[in-house]
């Protein structure tokens, strides 16, 4: 069974850091990739960042493009969604996702397993 376990969520005031984890379990693809959205309190789902796994592809939604780095762990199967310069319109629920076939992008539908979400808050 494919798990997702997210961490690193928490309260931060404007301007400041965080690093989310995403630590993938239960599977033996060959090729895919990770993906964070977040959602906002009656906001639809919006995808952030994404990584491919057989060479390292990023791709940033432009909300976050020099702010976020996404990076992963292949050995360890750990992705890593780096935020800096937060800002309060960051604040929401962040998931991460894996999509079994290497598809590659930032819309919900290309990901087959999601993780729980982790809560990032970002304070004025």
């Amino acid at each position: 069974e494919v798990q997702l376990v997210e961490s690193g969520g928490g309260l931060v005031q404007a301007g400041g850091s965080l690093r989310l984890s995403c630590a993938a379990s239960g599977f033996t693809f060959d090729d895919y990739a990770i993906g964070w959205f977040r959602q906002a309190p009656g906001k639809e789902r919006e995808g952030v960042s994404c990584i491919k796994s057989s060479d390292g592809s990023t791709y940033y939604a432009d909300s976050v493009k020099g702010r976020f780095t996404i990076s992963s762990d292949n050995a360890k199967n750990t992705a890593f969604l780096q935020m800096d310069s937060l800002k309060p319109s960051d604040t929401a629920i962040y998931y991460c996702a894996l999509s079994s076939d290497g598809s590659y992008g930032l819309e919900y539908y290309e990901y087959d397993y999601w993780g729980q979400g982790t809560q990032v808050t970002v304070s004025s």
